[in-house]
C-alpha cells in the first residue's frame, strides 16, 4: 500500500504541471534550404541594371557643331543648331536592331550646355541657333522614344560644368547639379542609370571667370545626397561614376577583365578591370566604348568599326561579367549616320545567330540553337530540398537555379547528345541575388563519348558572375570558328567562395 500511494502523490503534479501546456506546430526557418547569400550582394537596382546587359551612348551637343570632343565653356548658344530636327526615335530603333536593350543620352556634357530648357541657367537650348534646336527638347523626346519601343533610358549629365559661375562654389551643388539631376529624373521615373563623368573640373570659362577649378568629387557632390534625391523619383536609376553604383570598367576599349568580380572596396579604383575577390562593396563594372574610329562626338569623316569587331567587344565585356555600353554619336542632322546604322543590324543579326540573343525583326527560325536544351545533363551532386534539380539549368527563368549542398565548393556538369554536336560557345550564369561564387572552372569535350580533351587551356577561365560567355576555341579574335564537334561537354567547377550555384547553362 505504501507504494501505490507513493505512485499516486508522484503522478498528481505530473498531470497537472502537463495540463498547462499546448502542442504547438514548428516550423522550419528555412524548409526549402535555400542557400546562404554570399556576400556582399547587389540591390535590386542593380540586379535590374545588370539585366540590361548591352546598351547604347549617343554623344550629341554643342560638341556635334564645333567638332571639339570637350568644350570650355564660352561657346555661343547659338552654334548649336541642328540641320533638321533632331530624331531620337532613330537612335533608339537603330540601335535595338543591334540587340540593345536600352541607351544613355548625352544631354549636358563638361562644356554645361543643357540639351533642355532648364531653369538652373541660360546657357541650354533655349537660345539655340535656329528654331529645330530651341524646340527640341531631347530628353523628353528620348524618354518618350524609348518608351513607346519597350528601351531602358537614362542620361549621362556632367557634374563639371565649365560654363557655370558657380562651379567649384558652395552654390553650384545646391543650386545648379542637384537641381538638373532633378529636372531629369522627372522625364521618367522608370530610368535604369543616371550616368556621371569629369567630376573632379579643370580649365574653364566659370562665368566670364575663367581659370582652373579642382573639387574633391565624393565631398563636392554630396553623393549621398544626390542618391536618396534621385532615387526618390526614380528608384531603379542607378548612378554611375560619382554615385557609387556601378564602376568604370577603366579602359574605352571595349573589354573587362577575364576574371571580374563584381565586388570592389569602396570606389575600387585599383581594380577596376578585375574587381576584387575581398571587396567588400558590391561594384559592377561597365564598359564604355566607341563604335567608330573618331571621338565620342560625331566628326565628319569617322568611320564605323566592323560588325565583326563590336562583336569581339560584346564577347569581351557582357561575356565577362560587365556590361556594354556602345557610343554611336549622331550627326548635326540629329540622326545616326546611314553607314552606323547598316553596321549596328549587323551586329545584331550576329548576336542573333551566333548567341540566340532576341533582335527586333528576327525570329526564332534564324536564332543559334541551344544544345544544352536537347542534352542529357547530368551532375555531381544536387542540393537537398527540392528546388534545385539540374532542368533549372535550361528552364529559361533567372529565378530557378541548381546548385550544391553547404560545404560543397566544387562540382561536375556533363552534358551529352546521342549525335555529335558543333559547338562554339557556353554561356553560363550565377544568380548575383546570392553573390558571385565560382571562382576556378576547367571545361573539356568529348568527340566519341570516351576521349577528353581540354578546351581554352590559355584563357582564365575562373569567374562567371552575371554572365559569362566562353568561346570554346580559347579566342575572342577568331569569334566564330570551325567549332567542336562533341558528344559530350564536361565543366569541372573547382572551387567556389560558397556551394556553387547557376541559373543558365546554353550551348552554341
Amino acid at each position: 500500500m505504501k507504494i501505490k500511494t507513493l505512485l499516486i502523490g508522484l503522478l498528481i503534479p505530473f498531470a497537472g504541471f502537463a495540463q498547462e501546456f499546448q502542442m504547438v506546430s514548428q516550423e522550419l526557418s528555412n524548409p526549402d534550404n535555400v542557400p546562404a547569400p554570399c556576400h556582399p550582394v547587389p540591390h535590386k537596382r542593380q540586379i535590374l541594371w545588370n539585366e540590361t546587359e548591352f546598351y547604347a551612348f549617343f554623344h550629341y551637343g554643342m560638341n556635334t557643331f564645333t567638332g571639339n570632343e570637350w568644350g570650355h565653356g564660352d561657346e555661343d548658344e547659338s552654334i548649336y543648331a541642328p540641320k533638321a530636327m533632331p530624331n531620337p526615335e532613330q537612335w533608339i530603333t537603330s540601335v535595338k536592331a543591334a540587340g540593345m536593350t536600352g541607351g544613355i543620352a548625352v544631354v549636358k556634357h563638361h562644356d554645361g550646355f543643357c540639351l533642355w530648357p532648364t531653369e538652373t541657367t541660360t546657357h541650354s537650348i533655349a537660345k539655340a541657333g535656329n528654331e529645330y534646336g530651341r524646340t527640341a527638347n531631347i530628353p523628353e523626346l528620348y524618354a518618350a522614344a524609348s518608351k513607346k519601343h519597350n528601351m531602358k533610358y537614362g542620361f549621362y549629365i556632367s557634374p563639371w560644368d565649365c560654363n557655370s559661375a558657380h562651379y567649384g562654389k558652395d552654390t553650384y551643388v545646391t543650386e545648379v547639379f542637384l537641381k538638373q539631376c532633378e529636372e531629369l529624373a522627372k522625364y521618367g521615373d522608370d530610368q535604369f542609370e543616371m550616368w556621371f563623368d569629369g567630376a573632379n573640373g579643370g580649365n574653364g570659362y566659370y562665368g566670364g571667370e575663367g581659370g582652373t577649378r579642382q573639387v574633391d568629387a565624393e565631398i563636392y557632390y554630396d553623393t549621398p545626397n544626390l542618391r536618396a534625391r534621385v532615387h526618390q523619383i526614380a528608384p531603379n536609376c542607378v548612378l554611375w561614376g560619382v554615385g557609387g553604383e556601378a564602376r568604370w570598367i577603366g579602359n574605352e576599349s571595349g573589354y573587362a577583365g577575364e576574371t571580374n568580380w563584381a565586388m570592389t572596396d569602396y570606389g575600387g579604383s585599383g581594380v577596376r578591370e578585375e574587381g576584387d575577390i575581398n571587396g567588400w562593396f558590391w561594384n559592377p563594372g561597365e564598359s564604355d566604348a566607341k563604335a567608330t574610329n573618331a571621338g565620342w562626338f560625331w566628326h565628319q569623316g569617322e568611320s564605323m568599326k566592323s560588325a565583326e569587331r563590336l562583336f569581339q567587344m560584346y564577347l569581351e565585356t557582357v561575356g565577362r561579367n560587365a556590361t556594354l555600353i556602345l557610343n554611336c554619336p549622331p550627326d548635326q542632322y540629329g540622326v545616326l549616320p546611314t553607314n552606323t546604322v547598316n553596321e549596328l543590324k549587323k551586329l545584331g543579326e550576329m548576336l542573333h545567330k551566333r548567341l540566340a540573343l532576341p533582335v527586333d525583326g528576327m525570329d526564332e527560325t534564324t536564332a543559334a540553337v541551344d544544345y544544352a536544351k536537347s542534352a542529357n545533363i547530368e551532375v555531381s551532386e544536387v542540393r537537398t530540398g527540392g528546388k534545385y534539380d539540374v532542368k533549372n539549368l535550361t528552364d529559361g527563368d533567372k529565378e530557378t537555379y541548381w546548385g550544391t549542398n553547404d560545404g560543397s565548393l566544387s562540382a561536375t556538369i556533363t552534358l551529352s547528345w546521342d549525335t555529335p554536336q558543333t559547338i562554339r560557345y557556353l554561356v553560363m550564369q550565377e544568380p548575383i541575388s546570392l553573390g558571385q561564387r565560382i571562382k576556378d572552372f576547367t571545361l573539356e569535350f568529348s568527340a566519341d563519348g570516351n576521349t577528353w580533351h581540354e578546351l581554352c587551356p590559355v584563357m582564365q577561365t575562373t569567374t562567371v558572375g552575371y554572365k559569362r560567355i566562353i568561346p570554346l576555341n580559347g579566342s575572342t579574335s577568331e569569334s566564330y570558328g570551325e567549332g567542336y564537334n562533341a558528344m559530350k561537354l564536361r565543366i569541372k567547377i573547382l572551387d567556389s567562395r560558397a556551394c556553387p550555384l547557376l541559373s543558365n547553362l546554353c550551348v552554341y
